[in-house]
Formats: C-alpha cells, structure tokens, sequence
C-alpha cells in the first residue's frame, strides 16, 4: 500500500497522532495546519486522499473543498470535525466531500472508512469518452460538463451522480441505489442528500427545473435518467 494522504489538522497533537496511525498502516502521509496551505497542496501534488478538518485558521475546510474543486482537483475527500449537527454533514457532501467523520473518532472506524473511500474511489466504474444528452456535452475523463460550449460548474458529488444516471440511462434508480452507487453501501446518510443533489443538478442541467426533462422522478420509486 503505497496511497498518499494529505492530512489537513491545525492541532499538533491530533495531526502527529493520524499521520502516526497512517504511516503504520502503510500510507505515505504529508500534514498542512492550515486551510491556504492545504489547498496550495492539494493543486499542486498529487494525492490519493485528503483528511480534511473543517475549523481551520485563515481559511475553513469547506473553503478549502469548494475552491478545489472549482479548480478541478477531483481527490476524495473526508471531511474531519467537532460539529455532529446534519446540517454541517450535508454542507460538506453538497460541497463534495465524500465522507464524514465527527471527533472523537475511533482509529478503526476512520481507517474503516478510509479504506472504503479508496476502494470507491480505484475501482468505481464509469462511462468513457463524450457523453450528450440535449444540449448538454459531459467530458468523463476531464471531469467537465458544458452547454452550448459554455462551462457548467458542478461539485465532486453532483459530478458523480451525474456519472451514474449515464451509466443508467433509462433504468429507474431507488433512492438506496443512489446512495449506494454515489456515497458507498457503508455511508450513514439521510434520503435529503439525494434530494438535494438531485435539485442542484436540475437547477444547473434542464432549461426548466421545474419541469425536468432528464432527470425524472419516478413517484414512490426513484429517478430516471430520460437522457
């Protein structure tokens, strides 16, 4: 096991104790205490994963995520934090995060779930190529969606959904195997984050997102991606 992960922790204790624990795991770890420095690595090395924590000095963890992933790097991310409240978890997934771990954690749950992230994240498949549905052009392999030309910023997480409604074109999808197939089987979440992203996507995919064209919700079942 040779996974680089960039450990973002502001307190000295916690960052030596995670970057201890991973090493001996087998993982090449590196620390930023600092949101600026953190997102400065994160655009220019390359990381397999990223331990982010959301209070950080000079600039948050959810900062941090949004402008990465404005920026293109599409690294999975954990997010790392004192606050438990739903609100927080859901901010940080529509965000992009890809997971959520509250403090105090346990080493065996974190490396639970960080292996699992991984796992997602190396063997997920996915369509190839160009894909078009409408007016809408998505690039899988630069991770890039457009209209007409024009660029349409979408997060980590709405990327993947959309990713998954392609490979399912025309299959009613529950709400369990979206969850499953976007956050991971092992995920605690609530139905509100499909929901969520799903009305993010409309909003920046159909040209009437209250009378979606595409994305179609299948009464009592699911969705179905009409594209």
């Amino acid at each position: 096991m040779n996974e680089r992960i960039l450990v973002v922790e502001d307190e000295p204790t916690i960052a030596t104790g995670l970057r201890d624990d991973l090493e001996i795991e087998g993982f090449a770890v590196e620390v930023a205490e600092d949101g600026t420095a953190a997102l400065s690595r994160i655009l220019e090395g390359k990381f397999d994963l990223i331990l982010l924590d959301l209070m950080l000095p000079g600039m948050d963890g959810f900062t941090v995520c949004r402008e990465a992933h404005l920026k293109g790097d599409r690294t999975p991310i954990i997010m790392l934090t004192a606050k438990g409240q739903e609100v927080d978890k859901v901010v940080g997934l529509e965000l992009g995060a890809d997971d959520y771990v509250t403090k105090p954690f346990s080493r065996r749950e974190l490396l639970a779930r960080i292996k699992a992230v991984l796992r997602r994240s190396q063997n997920g498949s996915e369509p190839c190529g160009i894909q078009r549905f409408g007016d809408v052009t998505v690039d899988i392999g630069r991770c890039e969606v457009s209209r007409r030309g024009e660029k349409i910023a979408l997060t980590a997480m709405e990327f993947k959904l959309l990713r998954v409604f392609l490979e399912h074109r025309g299959r009613v999808l529950t709400i369990d195997d979206l969850l499953g197939e976007v956050w991971g089987r092992d995920a605690v979440l609530t139905d509100r984050v499909v929901y969520t992203h799903i009305n993010n996507l409309r909003n920046k995919l159909e040209e009437n997102p209250q009378k979606p064209r595409f994305l179609i919700g299948v009464r009592g079942i699911g969705y179905r991606f009409d594209g």
